[in-house]
């Protein structure tokens, strides 16, 4: 299996080399020649357990890797690190199906591929660097940012660089990054929002004399946003997983239609689904929600992209994005892959600030439904399906259900309906807490864990447990113009 950018740069890689460059010459992205077909039934796939589907999913992708690599990878990646062997249980509440993807160290769904990043980009990395370190560099809107640091903390040959929004995260996704240990491990807040970090990082990408600069000290950049195409392709997994728990538990049968509704930012997460049904699992809708930065709900009703908007800070921060890098790669594919277009539709992005899509690419749009939640129904949503079925989600999950609710009545579509949950509710008490009662507004978010564990039953995670008691390691905040003057400072170039 090759890569090839979005943009039309004409080399090709095999999978090792993409995952280690992370990002194109042209500033494209990466996306394999095909989407593969699955070559087994779903009735045979259906007691796989995560490991196994993993490699049975990956290795179509990754098939430049042995299997002894990839299996490596995977066995490191998915173990005790997770609060349970399913790894991603599917839970029925409220006239749904919770897929709950915070199981991991960081109680988040970037645990489900960042657990194993960081594996293959070691692996690769002995066949394709040779002697050169890799820094990993990173833009977050509050979760990648720590699953990757938990991912790459002294690993022996890399460096990671992850910047955030100062005053664009909760209490606890600061504290979580900027308490982390590792020798390697740099966190550095910017005054700016998501958006802007994401912009600072893909310049540092395309700066060809910085790169020269760090090549000479025998540094190369990698990323670990789900730009990389290693960040990826594990999250197609987790849609295969799901079907198949609901075909264990008799909820479908082995082919049956079902919905998927995915709360997405940087798009990311959803074309992991879309990739999943593109390779045979029967999903009918993908229902992707937004928040108040609603960019890609107006986008999918009207095929035009305008991030020519003011940018809203949510209850629900990591959506909070305007600019939703993994799209280019579905205009690659609904363009069957006119790299042409897809260079322009960026430029003009970039340049003015939208852009308007063919009537073709429009009409293969017909796979999503655009939803979004407001904040006021957002909190709604959190209290409706508590009262419902005593169980709590966290606020990106709320806008999910409500956008999920809102298809529904919409449509009148009852078919069975997969809900991305994307982070453990104890990661955003604050907002958790406010949506069931007001009188846990008097407590900090700190205190409202050991209220959240009282209310739910659910003992707090490690991952956050007493974490407003750790050492604060990480100080440094930047201008989003000076990014790259950090990194020279960490790498002394």
């Amino acid at each position: 299996m090759y890569y090839k950018s979005t943009r039309g740069y004409s080399k090709k890689y095999l999978s090792k080399e993409a995952i280690v460059k992370g990002i194109a010459e042209d500033g494209g992205l990466f996306v394999s020649e095909c989407i593969p077909k699955i070559d087994k039934s779903l009735f045979e796939l259906k007691n796989m357990d995560y490991k196994q589907l993993a490699y049975f999913i990956m290795n179509k992708f990754f098939d430049d890797f042995k299997e002894e690599e990839l299996k490596y990878c995977i066995d490191r990646a998915y173990d005790e690190k997770f609060d349970t062997e399913i790894i991603a249980p599917v839970n029925k509440k409220a006239g749904a199906y919770f897929l709950e993807l915070y199981h991991g160290p960081t109680i988040a769904f970037k645990d489900m591929a960042l657990s194993i990043l960081p594996y293959l980009l070691k692996v690769a990395s002995k066949q394709v660097l040779e002697d050169k370190e890799i820094v990993i560099l990173t833009a977050t809107s509050g979760d990648t940012g720590k699953a990757a640091l938990e991912g790459f903390a002294n690993v022996e040959g890399t460096k990671i660089v992850v910047f955030f929004p100062e005053n664009g995260v909760s209490k606890v996704q600061k504290m979580q990054m900027v308490t982390q240990e590792g020798d390697n491990t740099y966190v550095i807040g910017i005054n700016g929002n998501f958006d802007d970090a994401q912009t600072g990082v893909k310049n540092i990408f395309n700066d060809k004399e910085f790169n020269k600069r760090a090549n000479e000290k025998k540094y190369v950049f990698s990323s670990a946003n789900s730009i990389n195409i290693g960040r990826l392709i594990p999250q197609v997994v987790y849609y295969f997983y799901a079907y198949l728990q609901m075909c264990k538990k008799e909820e479908i049968n082995c082919g049956e239609n079902i919905n998927v509704v995915v709360p997405t930012g940087n798009f990311g997460n959803i074309l992991a689904a879309y990739i999943a049904k593109e390779m045979g699992l029967p999903i009918d809708k993908l229902i992707c929600a937004s928040n108040d930065n609603n960019v890609l709900y107006d986008f999918i009703n009207t095929g035009v992209y305008d991030k020519r908007r003011e940018f809203v800070t949510t209850i629900s921060p990591s959506m909070d994005i305007l600019v939703s890098s993994n799209l280019e790669r579905l205009l690659y594919f609904i363009s069957e892959g006119n790299v042409k277009d897809v260079k322009e539709y960026m430029e003009l992005l970039n340049g003015e600030g939208h852009y308007n899509i063919n009537n073709q690419m429009k009409d293969r749009l017909k796979d999503f439904y655009g939803g979004f939640a407001s904040e006021e129904e957002t909190y709604k949503c959190i209290k409706e399906v508590f009262s419902a079925d005593n169980y709590l989600i966290d606020t990106h999950t709320a806008v999910a259900y409500c956008a999920y609710e809102k298809y529904k009545n919409e449509t009148g579509d009852n078919t069975k309906t997969v809900i991305a949950s994307t982070a453990s509710p104890f990661k955003f008490t604050r907002s958790v807490m406010k949506a069931i009662s007001n009188e846990y507004d008097k407590f900090d978010e700190f205190e409202l864990m050991d209220k959240m564990e009282e209310l739910t039953g659910i003992k707090i995670p490690n991952g956050v447990k007493d974490i407003d008691k750790k050492k604060i390691k990480h100080k440094t905040v930047c201008e989003k113009e000076n990014m790259d003057k950090e990194i020279a400072n960490i790498l002394n170039i």
